[in-house]
């Protein structure tokens, strides 16, 4: 029987960290007759007058601009407005990559996406079947295919609990019984020693402050040859969210490739000596 490898998740969120900008940027906002910076400085302040939780809103807001400018909203166009989107340097070939490395070391890695970008743009990415599952924002449809409300909003704090759900392997976002249950860490399928975040912002402050405070590492990436986003990545090392960080490069050789390389050397260099412990 082969030796059992050391499970290793990869948590990455999308917009700004795997592509450049957000992925509605790309066609759908143009579409609808919109520039980018317009559509998201009028969506916030459509949350603030209702209230209203900013990704709820945006998501509403799709709708009713599509509707207004006779633009489909199937789920086959969203997959049509994700196929384009451009991705940074490295990205497609990173995950057969890091992976070989991670099996090479005795390690089995997991990638998940934990967006507030649209779900169905990104699984129509060229990388969208690189992960094991995509935790992102989503439609619900009605008979005829066609987008109707937003049937799950992601923000930048509930992105949290879907590591407690790659922690305890609760994957379907529908299920709370083994989310709500308390298992014993060592049972626990990937501990949060073993999970590694990267993120490019504040939006993500949450999800790298608690992967950091519970024993796994959070890389803060920025755009490469941005020096204001080399400088807010910078503060969010020196405020202890991060603990890494990197620009967006996911070319072999490059800093992000070492890092991360590094981390599954840890693991990997942690487990054995636990095993010997063990006797």
């Amino acid at each position: 029987m082969g030796k059992k490898l050391i499970p290793l998740a990869i948590a990455y969120d999308f917009d700004g960290t795997l592509a450049a900008g957000n992925i509605q940027d790309n066609t759908f906002i143009p579409a609808i007759g919109m520039a980018n910076k317009t559509f998201w400085q009028r969506n916030k302040q459509r949350a603030a007058q209702h209230k209203a939780d900013e990704i709820l809103s945006y998501m509403t807001f799709m709708l009713e601009r599509a509707a207004a400018q006779d633009v489909p909203v199937r789920r086959r166009d969203f997959a049509a407005h994700g196929r384009s989107v451009s991705l940074f340097p490295g990205v497609e070939s990173w995950f057969e990559r890091i992976n070989k490395y991670g099996r090479r070391e005795g390690v089995r890695i997991q990638h998940f996406i934990i967006s507030s970008g649209i779900k169905e743009m990104i699984e129509a990415s060229r990388i969208g079947k690189k992960f094991e599952r995509i935790f992102a924002s989503s439609f619900a449809y009605d008979a005829n295919g066609v987008a109707k409300w937003p049937a799950l909003a992601i923000n930048y704090t509930t992105k949290t609990q879907y590591f407690f759900r790659i922690n305890k392997g609760s994957l379907a976002v529908h299920e709370h019984g083994i989310i709500n249950e308390y298992i014993l860490p060592e049972e626990r399928p990937i501990p949060f020693t073993n999970i590694v975040f990267i993120g490019d912002g504040e939006t993500d402050i949450p999800c790298m402050r608690l992967v950091r405070d519970l024993g796994g590492h959070s890389i803060a990436v920025y755009r490469p040859g941005s020096p204001k986003q080399k400088a807010r990545a910078k503060k969010l090392l020196t405020d202890k969210r991060a603990d890494f960080i990197s620009p967006a490069n996911y070319s072999k050789g490059n800093r992000l490739d070492k890092l991360v390389r590094s981390i599954i050397d840890k693991i990997a260099a942690s487990h054995s000596v636990r095993m010997m412990k063990r006797g």
